[in-house]
């Protein structure tokens, strides 16, 4: 008995000792990330590998190796191709396109675990090449070395929602809810079910002598739900003694055992009705092969996997382990997205905490309301806990990664808060301890981001894409059910898909964003499918699965044939387009321009309809102008859709045009109506500058590639051509000025919501106020209610 004692206690102390290290900072991997954690099993220690730095793409960045519960970089000295082959291969990529030094993506911090490290190449892991020996090194950080990894997934690399831990002695890796009742299991999610875990080449189960609420929540939050609730044991136990008896017949009929006051109808008959014998026939076998490999479980809630609670494993013959008890059954309360019975509805923007720039609704950069101004968190001291309470709150399980440095891309204006230190059990974000921010304190390439655990709903069953030249690309197949019962995969028709239709498809089968929507796919090799079975299909780019969207109740297509079928390109990262709101409001003016000088304006269609009736080259025409900086801030570059060589040549400007309309330059009333002609600009797309660490790569001149790099800006300041709204026929009054990015979504972005920008304008004929002006997304729901509402000034100064 005091063995035992002491023994409980020694098992208790490593657990505790151990997993903390392990959830430091991200979970491991087995899932496709923009940034690849993966580990490696190393006879007793666990490896893991991450890229980091700024700014990189996913592909890229430093490398970082998770070693006796910390995390350091590798020198550079010695460093080759050979070095970034094996590691780009632990990271998930199938081969490695070169390799950087002199700490190219910033100084990492902590240990430097390997120096003069020497591969082959073919090596299966790093710590099996030449090297001075873990933490054995003469460098500093200004050597971190840096990977650049071929974009292209090792096969069977693939999201998943099963979170891993490695323990020394017994495994806890996969966790799942098993449903007891008939039929429970073809409802999505699966909310209630027997806890089980995996062992050996099957699944066994948790004794639930002792077990909590506490442990509860733990798993719920494991399988995506936010909240657990109390099980009806009483409903479980008699099931379980009825299945007992092969000869009895269970039959459960309108219950909900998920609430303890459901009630529960037996039925019990020596002559099971035909239909039914199978069923009973299944449960009582799963009853009788109950094989109990964890005996008690002491959770505190707060914890983000089950193996991170002090666990009891049981020894010897695991099936006669559980004396008096049975196996553990949790019941958990879905998130707003997830309810069931067709009770599904998107969240309510009542929260002071949102995630952006993410692929999917459970992803993305931390966003708190304070006032009545969205900012983000700075990424000091963000752990699992505090990202655990953020997906809590939104309606999600527990996270299943925290992320730093802007890995989900940069927001705008202000940081709100700094160091913020959660418990694990608050309600919310702005319950936990935190510091605010000083200008010294944060920048928002730390800005930090989370990724939360969702239900498993089955959706990339549903979709396929076939055809193309890598897993990312091809044409769209759905799969429909027939009239008669029968599956069967069919086309979608072309006409009218577009980037945001895309944009589901990829999130739905876990391949990122959305590069391109095609409405013609004649150059992939198709399956033998032919027929066309949607059309109309209308997305408004939110939604999970296609199925969601809109589309026409009977097939309605012109071009009927595969080659018109839809297609998808998607691609892990995506750009992500800001306007500089505050240089707007800094830049307005009105300027009486000459007609004499707007020759090649009228010629680029920058001038209102009434322009065209002038007496040319006599008069003038009322410009309103100011300047247009407009940020990348995404995790991709910005690259126009048409190639080089159906780019227009402007004359008037001397470069090409790369977009027909990159932006809408509009004059609102209060009601929303236009009241200047809305000016499509069309740009030449390039650098003008960066931040500082960041190279040029796009220029308009002599034919030049163009685009905007992650972490640079394209500057249209107010005195160039066309850079303005003719206000030639505007009356005095209030006005809003409306400028959209991206107006027609040809380029992907991972964040559309923050492509418009608005101010508020007071016109009194001669002159011109612009204030408030501002991102779409930037202020509360009520502080835009009131903006659209604005009543105008009663004199020229603006508070």
């Amino acid at each position: 008995m005091e063995l035992s004692y002491w023994w409980r206690h020694i098992l208790v102390f490593l657990l505790n000792s151990w997993i903390p290290s392990c959830f430091a900072q991200t979970t491991p991997p087995v899932r496709s990330t923009p940034t690849p954690t993966s580990q490696t099993q190393e006879g007793p220690e666990t490896l893991k590998f991450r890229l980091s730095g700024f700014p990189r793409k996913h592909n890229e960045g430093r490398i970082e190796v998770f070693y006796k519960g910390e995390w350091g970089t590798i020198c550079d000295d010695d460093f080759s191709l050979a070095n970034a082959q094996v590691l780009c291969r632990q990271l998930g990529f199938v081969s490695a396109t070169g390799w950087t030094h002199s700490a190219k993506y910033g100084k990492g911090t902590g240990k430097i675990w390997l120096d003069n490290v020497q591969c082959s190449g073919s090596e299966r892991s790093i710590s099996v090449c030449k090297s001075r020996g873990w933490g054995n090194s003469d460098c500093t950080h200004d050597e971190d070395a840096g990977v650049i990894c071929k974009d292209e997934r090792l096969p069977g690399y693939k999201d998943s929602n099963v979170i891993e831990v490695q323990v020394d002695e017994n495994k806890v890796e996969e966790v799942r809810l098993r449903p007891v009742v008939t039929g429970a299991a073809k409802r999505m999610p699966i909310t209630e079910g027997v806890v089980e875990v995996k062992y050996k080449d099957g699944w066994s189960q948790i004794c639930d002598n002792g077990w909590t609420p506490k442990n509860s929540r733990v798993v719920c939050g494991m399988m995506g739900f936010p909240h657990e609730r109390k099980v009806n044991k009483n409903f479980y136990k008699h099931l379980r003694k009825r299945s007992a008896d092969p000869k009895a017949k269970v039959k459960v009929a309108g219950t909900r055992p998920e609430s303890p006051k459901s009630k529960t109808i037996t039925k019990t008959s020596s002559k099971p009705k035909p239909g039914k014998s199978a069923a009973t026939e299944r449960l009582y076998a799963e009853r009788q092969k109950n094989s109990f490999l964890v005996h008690s479980v002491a959770c505190l809630g707060t914890e983000v996997h089950l193996a991170a609670c002090p666990l009891e494993f049981n020894k010897g013959n695991a099936t006669e382990s559980c004396p008096g008890g049975m196996p553990a059954v949790v019941s958990c309360i879905p998130g707003p997205l997830f309810a069931q019975n067709g009770m599904r509805k998107k969240l309510k923007n009542l929260s002071t905490v949102r995630l952006k720039g993410g692929v999917k609704q459970n992803e993305g950069r931390v966003e708190v309301l304070k006032g009545s101004e969205w900012g983000t968190v700075c990424d000091d001291r963000w752990n699992l806990l505090s990202a655990s309470v953020v997906c809590r709150e939104l309606g999600f399980g527990s996270a299943k990664e925290a992320m730093t440095g802007a890995r989900m891309g940069q927001g705008l204006g202000p940081i709100h808060m700094n160091e913020v230190q959660c418990t694990g059990n608050e309600r919310s974000l702005w319950n936990c301890r935190y510091k605010n921010i000083t200008a010294e304190d944060c920048k928002h390439t730390e800005d930090a981001a989370v990724r939360c655990n969702v239900p498993y709903m089955g959706y990339e069953k549903t979709v396929r894409i076939l055809g193309g030249r890598t897993r990312y690309e091809g044409r769209v197949e759905v799969l429909q059910t027939q009239t008669n019962g029968t599956l069967r995969w069919g086309l979608i028709c072309g006409e009218g898909w577009g980037t945001k239709e895309a944009m589901v498809v990829c999130r739905q089968l876990g391949l990122g964003y959305a590069n391109h929507g095609l409405q013609e796919t004649w150059y992939w090799d198709g399956s033998n499918v032919t027929e066309m079975i949607r059309s109309g299909v209308k997305c408004t780019g939110d939604e999970m699965s296609l199925s969601q969207c809109q589309h026409h109740k009977t097939v309605t297509c012109q071009k009927a044939a595969a080659r018109f079928a839809a297609g998808v390109i998607c691609s892990e990262t995506a750009s992500d387009l800001v306007l500089n709101a505050p240089l707007v409001q800094q830049t307005a003016y009105i300027e009486d321009r000459p007609l004499h000088m707007l020759y090649c304006a009228a010629e680029e269609d920058c001038l209102s309809k009434s322009a065209a009736k002038a007496n040319w080259p006599y008069g003038h025409r009322r410009l309103l102008r100011f300047s247009s900086q407009i940020h990348n801030v995404g995790r991709a570059d910005f690259r126009p859709k048409a190639g080089r060589h159906s780019w227009v040549w402007h004359a008037c400007h001397g470069h090409y045009h790369s977009m027909d309309v990159f932006t809408h330059y509009d004059l609102l009333s209060a009601n929303g109506t236009k009241v200047a002609e809305g000016h499509k600009a069309s740009f030449c797309l390039e650098d003008t500058d960066c931040e500082e660490g960041v190279s040029k790569r796009y220029a308009c001149a002599n034919f030049g590639e163009q685009g905007i790099t992650v972490g640079c800006w394209d500057l249209y300041r107010h005195d160039i051509d066309c850079q303005w709204l003719d206000i030639t026929d505007v009356k005095p009054g209030n006005y809003i000025l409306q400028v959209v990015i991206n107006p027609n979504y040809e380029v992907s972005e991972s964040d559309f919501t923050n492509n418009a920008m608005k101010c508020n304008c007071k016109y009194d004929g001669h002159r011109i106020w612009v204030h408030n002006c501002h991102i779409g997304d930037a202020f509360s729901e009520e502080a835009e209610r009131k903006f659209e509402k604005y009543p105008g000034q009663l004199n020229n100064q603006i508070s």
